[in-house]
């Protein structure tokens, strides 16, 4: 069974979005009714759609902290492996 999630709003001139409630959404928005049984199932996508969002953003700080975590803890591992004249050794072996 098919279930259609729609609600009549004040018109706007933002974007309006229909959804179709599958199965997988059905559940993910039975388990919100638990969380916040006082909302409708609308305003139940919208704060799981916040949710997300923010958590996604959560993730991204934490792996660009650990990214970066990584360049100072090797920063400067093969200091000195190549010497000081190294570079201009590489390039003595360019053709011109």
């Amino acid at each position: 069974m098919v279930a259609w999630c729609y609600t009549w709003q004040v018109p706007t001139k933002r974007p309006r979005h229909l959804v179709t409630e599958t199965d997988d959404l059905a559940a993910a928005l039975d388990a919100a009714a638990r969380r916040w049984p006082t909302l409708t199932r609308p305003q139940l996508l919208v704060r799981l759609a916040l949710a997300g969002s923010h958590s996604t953003g959560a993730e991204q700080a934490e792996r660009r902290e650990r990214r970066i975590q990584a360049i100072r803890h090797h920063g400067g591992v093969a200091t000195g492996a190549y010497g000081d004249d190294y570079l201009a050794r590489l390039r003595d072996d360019w053709p011109t």
